[in-house]
């Protein structure tokens, strides 16, 4: 009775301090065992040569001395990668552009909205069969109809190593556009107006105004949209899945198709090598995500 009622008196002694926690456990839990786990299992994996049913076999480093030791399948996906963060991340300026335009008070924006935001919505698998569609050689393809309607030759965007990647990525940037336009239009909503107007007082416009206090007051919506779109450039596997199963002779690998291959797919279930593939992607994304972290941390530290 006395310890009961010792453990009653703790929990209201604590109760402000453990309530929130009693909340976030089932979460902390949820998070652990479908993320943090499976991020330390991979490390395990990457280590062994295993075909996902038997025995693992201890291979130590011999997976990434295979990858960094001349993988040409790896080199490919390694610079699409690059290629994809690249291209990627002009979402976030063209996002910022639309939304910009869309917080305007004009006739029909409501409609223009709907229109910009349609995109995200949609699946990406979706997208990626549209795309195709468009970009279908010959007469099929709306593409080829509207450039022959100007004169020019027909071009087959997917069937061609030199443009496929970048056709892809056209269509990966339609739906990622749309969704940093609604971060920016989300953070233009919270953009102090009386900052807005006594910049107005001091002359300040056009793109003076733009760099000099909107954007600065846009910081966490763009610290939000670099993190997404970098996450999207890296594992923008549907796409290719859907476009062109990494081919023609797999120039539009990217590094997450290619752990697929390597572990799941008629390739060979080679689940260790795709593991290692899976650790190289998780250090990139670490990487600019820890980046960007400490920049904002920086920011905000300076501003103090």
């Amino acid at each position: 009775m006395a310890t009961a009622t010792t453990q009653r008196s703790w929990y209201k002694r604590n109760e402000i301090a453990v309530t929130p926690w009693l909340f976030l456990l089932p979460g902390i839990v949820m998070f652990a065992l479908y993320v943090i786990f499976p991020i330390f299992q991979s490390f395990w994996i990457s280590f062994h040569q295993w075909d996902g049913l038997g025995e693992k076999t201890w291979v130590g480093l011999a997976n990434y001395e295979r990858l960094l030791g001349g993988d040409r399948k790896f080199e490919t996906s390694f610079w699409n990668n690059l290629r994809w963060l690249v291209l990627y991340l002009l979402a976030i300026p063209m996002g910022l552009f639309i939304s910009l335009f869309l917080n305007q008070k004009v006739f029909g924006i409501r409609l223009y909205k709907s229109l910009f935001f349609f995109p995200f919505v949609i699946s990406q698998v979706v997208v990626g069969l549209v795309f195709s569609w468009f970009y279908l050689p010959g007469d099929l393809g709306l593409l080829n109809v509207v450039i022959g309607f100007f004169g020019f030759e027909p071009v087959n965007i997917l069937g061609r190593a030199e443009s496929a990647t970048y056709g892809i990525i056209a269509a990966g940037l339609w739906p990622q556009t749309a969704y940093c336009m609604i971060l920016y239009l989300t953070g233009l909503n919270s953009v102090d107006p009386e900052q807005v107007e006594a910049a107005r007082l001091d002359g300040a416009k056009g793109h003076r105004m733009l760099w000099h206090v909107i954007l600065p007051q846009l910081k966490p919506a763009t610290f939000i949209a670099f993190v997404v779109t970098i996450i999207g450039a890296l594992r923008s596997f549907d796409f290719i899945a859907v476009m062109t199963n990494g081919g023609p002779f797999g120039s539009t690998r990217v590094l997450s198709f290619y752990m697929f291959e390597e572990s799941l797919s008629e390739f060979g279930f080679r689940m260790g090598y795709g593991a290692a593939i899976a650790v190289v992607l998780f250090f990139i994304m670490l990487g600019f995500i820890t980046y960007f972290l400490w920049s904002m941390y920086q920011d905000e530290k300076g501003a103090r």
